[in-house]
């Protein structure tokens, strides 16, 4: 089992910065890939960004190259979601989730979800 926790939504202006915390308990936190996921008001839930075990693979979506960093603390239990240059289609409900057999990449199986944390983007 693994419990996730996401902390560090919230309101910002466009142009603005958020770094988002998933702090993860349970399972030895080293031994799986992570993920986080959005999903905006009338739209299917997306990748976001993804993050090996060790921290040596990430892979993004296309939407947030070069804007977004995901990286992890395993002495911590920790991956985070660096934001920087928002934009309002930003605008969503965030998501960690464990990938227990992965890299995670976007097309592989998530396990374990967090409840999520609203980050809104205004323009």
């Amino acid at each position: 089992q693994v419990q996730l926790v996401e902390s560090g939504g919230g309101l910002v202006q466009a142009g603005g910065s958020l770094r988002l915390s998933c702090a993860a308990s349970g399972r030895t936190f080293s031994s799986y890939a992570m993920g986080w996921f959005r999903q905006a008001p009338g739209k299917e839930r997306e990748f976001v960004a993804g993050i090996s075990w060790s921290g040596g693979s990430t892979y993004y979506a296309d939407s947030v190259k070069g804007r977004f960093t995901i990286s992890r603390v395993n002495a911590k239990n920790t991956v985070y979601l660096q934001m920087i240059s928002l934009k309002p289609e930003d605008t969503a409900v965030y998501y960690c989730a464990a990938d227990l057999w992965g890299r995670g990449a976007p097309n592989e199986s998530y396990h374990y979800w967090g409840q999520g944390t609203q980050v809104t983007v205004s323009s």
